[in-house]
């Protein structure tokens, strides 16, 4: 037998909050000089034979392992992705406990990890963020910051780019300027439609905010944690079920038709989660469009790129005595007596967990590190889990002299609405920081990063030889995707090449242990569950494959459950009165 969570499934969907502030684009210390490159986009073999770059240093000095065979720790966590490190920081932190991090790789991160290339500092993965420059906000991931007291620093602005079959513009965030989006590509009752529409939304918004996640825990210590939240509850449960349905639902209801709305709705289902708005739940698009239509909003972006969020992750688990170690990859999870007891190393050096082992690989690499033939239900629920695709990365450092004034930092170039949104090569994401960070580039250039959004089939590469000539021929093909879609914001791009390189879907399943390379599970609102997150006791799940899913703030809500569980409901509360919720 293994434990379900103790939160009924019905809440849980009504509370889903995996579209909070920065969730979009996947839906992450202060620099040194010298910044070692861990290859998210398995880019750092290929650039350190290409250029010759030796110079590489950690930005998170990681601990080493200890010669001795056994260590002994309150807490283990698997992976230091922004799940494992926001559970690792508030375990030590914030709720004193003794724990070590194993990282595969050389440098902390995952998917949110940064590197440097000849001076060019590139993200690897998330690129757009809200709701983290505010003092109070419900974004779960400013909630660890607050509960471990680390900060960043946070560069502000409120105009992305777009590039649709309907024209290219800037789209600045807010109601009004929308309205005005509206009466150029909308139809006649374009905004009369979406008036409609978001008077529809708006309390379900209310309550997909109302209650923030760092309450939750999978025990009954839940009723006490919530109960000082009694009347957010009382908001979010009775909206638990409509919260939970198809966001097509919504749509059908509110009597939208007009082309260029349900289009745009479209395009931010799958930057959401990489679904179509027939599979994306009504609470994740509930909480953006509140957060992104009102008054005054403002997007994020963290100076010194998304390593500085790491950074003062790391920061937090370190400060108070905890471990972090990178190289130091996880064969399998000890059981003894049918609970999670440690991990054994591929060195064969164990790591024992008093309190628990917390797994922030996704639940099919999980799944792998445990005894054969242990949980066949569980393995069987995993199995089941649908994919999300894949990957294509093109890493630019350009010529900067010239380039158009009104270029913006970020831009989502859409190819064809009338294809499903998550077509292969449909959607590119394109992320220019240096444009607000000038250090992110050396002097006279920028930093570009460009990627299709999760809509890259593995099927295409699997089985490939990455040092094959097939290989090399599909790389150049596909990401011609990619320099198309970036010549839509600047058509002489090719000809500023300072740095070039390439990532694949190879490059995921290889670097950053992801199953197929995927951008992480294919929830389909009213038809998929979410795996459960305590498989069995002593073994709490954290990441985008356990709920509330997808993107930066949703796996900072995961990491943050999976801490609160290893706590007493006394401890929980501490933390909670450190959070500025309003």
């Amino acid at each position: 037998m293994h434990r379900r969570n103790f939160l009924p499934p019905q809440l849980l969907s009504g509370l889903l909050i995996a579209s909070l502030p920065g969730a979009i684009f996947f839906t992450v210390p202060h620099r040194p000089s010298i910044r070692q490159a861990l290859p998210c986009s398995a880019v750092l073999p290929m650039a350190i034979s290409r250029h010759q770059s030796s110079l590489f240093a950690t930005t998170t000095a990681p601990s080493k392992l200890k010669d001795t065979l056994i260590e002994e720790h309150d807490v283990v966590v698997i992976g230091s992705g922004i799940g494992g490190l926001s559970c690792a920081s508030l375990c030590s932190a914030t709720y004193g406990l003794d724990v070590a991090v194993v990282e595969s790789h050389y440098h902390c991160g995952g998917a949110a990890h940064a590197f440097e290339i000849d001076g060019f500092i590139f993200d690897s993965g998330p690129s757009l963020f809200s709701g983290l420059s505010q003092d109070a906000s419900p974004n779960p991931l400013l909630h660890v910051f607050q509960a471990i007291d680390e900060k960043v620093d946070w560069l502000t602005y409120n105009t992305w780019g777009v590039c649709l079959p309907y024209g290219n513009f800037a789209a600045t965030i807010g109601p009004e300027p929308f309205r005005d989006i509206l009466k150029t590509y909308g139809g006649k009752d374009a905004q009369e439609q979406w008036e409609r529409f978001m008077a529809l939304i708006n309390p379900l918004s209310e309550a997909a905010m109302a209650l923030p996640p760092s309450v939750l825990r999978n025990d009954p210590g839940v009723l006490l944690t919530m109960a000082r939240f009694w009347q957010a509850v009382a908001t979010t449960i009775p909206k638990g079920p409509q919260l939970q349905q198809p966001f097509s639902t919504v749509l059908a209801e509110a009597g939208v038709t007009d082309p260029f709305i349900r289009d745009w709705l479209s395009l931010l289902c799958f930057l959401l989660q990489g679904m179509t708005e027939e599979g994306t739940m009504t609470a994740v698009m509930a909480y953006m469009l509140a957060d992104w239509y009102r008054p005054n909003v403002l997007l994020d972006y963290p100076r010194g790129g998304t390593g500085a969020v790491i950074d003062a992750l790391v920061r937090g688990v370190t400060k108070t005595g905890g471990k972090v170690y990178t190289s130091a990859h996880v064969e399998e999870i000890l059981i003894e007596g049918g609970r999670a007891v440690g991990v054994r190393l591929r060195s064969g050096k164990i790591l024992r967990a008093r309190r628990g082992v917390v797994s922030n690989a996704s639940v099919w690499n999980t799944a792998r590190l445990l005894p054969a033939g242990l949980l066949p239900e569980y393995q069987e629920q995993v199995g089941r889990v649908s994919q999300t695709e894949s990957f294509l990365h093109l890493h630019l450092g350009i010529a900067a002299e010239g380039l158009p004034g009104d270029l913006q930092c970020h831009y989502a170039v859409v190819d064809d609405f009338s294809q499903p949104i998550n077509s292969p090569g449909n959607v590119v994401i394109i992320s220019i920081p240096s444009l607000l960070d000038p250090s992110l580039a050396p002097t006279g250039s920028h930093t570009i990063h460009a990627y299709t959004a999760g809509n890259e089939p593995f099927a295409l590469w699997e089985g490939l030889d990455r040092q094959g000539p097939d290989y090399k021929r599909l790389k150049e093909e596909r990401s011609e995707i990619l320099w198309r879609a970036i010549e839509k914001v600047i058509p002489d791009v090719r000809a500023r090449i300072k740095l070039s390189l390439a990532g694949t879907p190879l490059t995921h399943a290889r670097f950053l242990r992801r199953d197929r390379g995927t951008y992480g599970p294919a929830i389909r609102a009213g038809k998929d569950s979410y795996p459960s997150a305590n498989p069995l006791p002593g073994l709490h799940l954290c990441g985008d494959s356990v709920f509330p899913g997808i993107g930066m703030p949703a796996v900072a809500a995961s990491g943050n459950i999976a801490a609160n569980n290893l706590v007493s409901v006394r401890q929980h509360w501490k933390m909670l009165d450190k959070l500025r919720l309003e």
